[in-house]
């Protein structure tokens, strides 16, 4: 390598050479894109969302319901979607997501007890329904909390 092969990161550097207000031949002369006259036309135009002193949309609409900020989303699985696993196998995030079943567990993954099981599988994930403890320790499995 030497100092005539060297280059930004792919992606780190962004085109800014749209120059605006360069003449009407550049496509975007004189008024630069922004019209003719009126507030935002001017420098120091209201941000956006702003409606001239009107009480704006996002204040006039009701609000409804609470967000808790501590909530966590659990990916729930039946019983039924362990039987795709081979008799013996250990099931664990990684294997449901590689195995298709699941695309992200967000914060955890819980096995529930829709559907049956006649496989014996070694199961780890974050929490697990009563029926579908039942069901993998009557298959022969065991279950573990991670």
């Amino acid at each position: 390598m030497d100092l005539s092969n060297l280059r930004p990161a792919e992606g780190s550097k962004q085109s800014d050479n749209f120059r605006r207000g360069r003449g009407h031949g550049s496509g975007n002369g004189k008024t630069a894109g922004k019209g003719h006259k009126g507030q935002k036309a001017r420098s120091g135009a209201p941000r956006i969302g702003f409606e001239g002193g009107q009480m704006p949309l996002y204040r006039r609409i009701p609000k409804r319901g609470f967000t808790n900020r501590n909530h966590k989303e659990i990916v729930g699985i039946n019983v039924s979607m362990l039987e795709r696993f081979d008799n013996g196998a250990t099931v664990d995030e990684n294997a449901l997501r590689e195995a298709g079943i699941i695309k992200n567990t967000r914060d955890g993954v819980k096995i529930l007890g829709n559907g049956e099981l006649t496989k014996k599988l070694d199961v780890k994930v974050s929490a697990y329904s009563a029926a579908a403890k039942e069901k993998i320790e009557a298959a022969g499995g065991t279950i573990e909390v991670i």
